[in-house]
């Protein structure tokens, strides 16, 4: 039976959910939330005993609700673009999701702690919060969010998951994990503990995108079927295919409770641009040799902390000798790079400059400005190192690709140094000629200009 069918439609976003008890369940430990005046989409996958699981859900949720609604201010700063004091930056906005995802841990721990029935119980959580065209994504557990666009499918969250902390600490190979009866057993969760430590993203988005919220009792039979799930959600009407999610899921087992949540994006027939700058933003980020090593949910993370700047024609992007803390890759255009009046070089898309600042601090060694009209893609220090703090597998990857480009700059300087000297060799070849009867050079000491004394 279907159950909790609910689909609403707002100015931008368009949007259905459907929970469903399964085949093999009593009852159904999860929730969802879609609140149409925030934009704010949520299911959660309750766990625990004695139907712990459907309390620690429902008061998730609930509280999650409750403390983002409290802090809704800082949103509307945010959406409205505020500058000054009153500037809210997508870093403030994740930390208030995070805040908000540890409010609900404290309040289902706290319930948990005053009913041995309830003891240990605890939820899944992912949520997405749309801000004009931006999707803020908080996740913890095993339960899922999947980005449709362009007709590909990706699975943008990470389980937490015992078999994917073995897999990034390599203390087993995956043939080995597979084996372990317990490799999906979820490593964090709402309400277990007081404090848990949430993942978040912010997603760019595009007309047409297409999001999917989901628990593990859908997942689970798409594992390896991801075109098949595309497949289901590329229907066209968002309650239809909530509708086909829930029953293709039934239909493979129903083993655990079923909740689909489907947004997407209206389209007006002029997203066109932005889907394509998307896409481009993306691939030349990943043709950086920086961030080269990096996989697709590892760029989406580093992409979440750039920014874009378009300069005219002669605009100064750096100034040689003053300090800056931006590493900048060209996205479209031209830039110049001049030491003192010369032209060194000129780097068209793809091609990028100021990598050294990301982890350093101090004065360039050569003025950029902007050849006709560009656009630049901007990473600064400051959300660099957060990154390294944040995600420490993502770190290693970064940091070891950065002795990897300090290391082919070193090899390219000692072969520039070794035409440079063979050059100097050369001249000095024309300034004093060998004699032709004697190999040997005579360098004459002058002795030093003694000064007489005119009186």
């Amino acid at each position: 039976m279907l159950e909790g069918v609910s689909q609403v439609e707002a100015e931008s976003l368009r949007f259905a959910a459907l929970t469903d008890v399964g085949r093999e369940r009593g009852h159904n430990e999860d929730n969802f939330l879609m609140d149409r005046r925030m934009s704010l989409f949520l299911v959660c996958d309750g766990m625990g005993g004695h139907a712990a699981g459907e309390v620690a859900s429902a008061m998730a949720v609930r509280a999650f609700h409750e403390e983002l609604k409290a802090s809704w201010d800082l949103v509307e700063d945010f959406r409205q673009g505020k500058r000054g004091a009153e500037r809210v930056t997508r870093r403030e906005i994740m930390n208030m999701l995070e805040f908000a995802v540890n409010r609900a841990s404290m309040r289902v721990h706290e319930a948990a702690k005053a009913d041995d029935q309830k003891r240990g119980m605890g939820t899944t959580l992912i949520g997405v919060l749309v801000v004009g065209k931006e999707a803020f994504i908080v996740h913890v557990g095993d339960s899922r969010l999947y980005l449709l666009r362009s007709g590909a499918i990706e699975q943008v969250t990470e389980d937490h998951n015992v078999m994917n902390e073995l897999l990034k600490r390599k203390k087993m190979t995956r043939e080995q994990v597979e084996k372990l009866p317990q490799r999906n057993a979820v490593t964090r969760a709402v309400g277990v503990y007081e404090h848990v430590e949430p993942d978040t993203l912010v997603l760019d988005l595009a007309e047409g995108d297409r999001l999917l919220l989901c628990s593990d009792g859908l997942s689970m039979y798409f594992e390896d079927d991801l075109e098949g799930l595309g497949q289901l959600l590329r229907v066209e009407d968002e309650n239809d295919a909530v509708k086909g999610l829930v029953e293709r899921a039934n239909e493979l087992g129903g083993k655990d409770n079923i909740t689909a949540v489907v947004v997407s994006v209206v389209q007006s027939g002029a997203g066109d641009d932005r889907l394509r700058k998307l896409a481009l933003r993306r691939k030349l980020l990943a043709r950086t040799p920086l961030f080269r090593p990096l996989n697709d949910r590892e760029i989406l993370r580093v992409l979440q902390v750039t920014t874009t700047t378009q300069y005219q024609d002669g605009d100064v992007v750096m100034r040689e000798g003053e300090t800056g803390d931006e590493l900048f890759i060209v996205l479209s255009g031209k830039i110049q790079v001049r030491h003192g009046d010369s032209v060194i070089a000129t780097l068209s898309a793809g091609e990028h400059v100021g990598e050294m600042a990301l982890i350093r601090s101090q004065p360039r060694s050569a003025t950029v400005q902007s050849e006709g009209t560009s656009e630049l893609m901007v990473i600064r220090r400051a959300d660099f190192f957060d990154i390294l703090r944040k995600e420490h597998q993502l770190a290693v990857k970064l940091l070891w690709q950065f002795t990897g480009v300090l290391a082919d700059r070193l090899a390219a300087t000692n072969r520039e140094l070794s035409v440079a000297k063979e050059g100097l060799g050369d001249a000095i070849q024309e300034i004093y000629p060998e004699d032709e009867d004697d190999d040997r050079k005579t360098l004459i000491m002058l002795p030093p200009l003694e000064l007489g004394d005119d009186g």
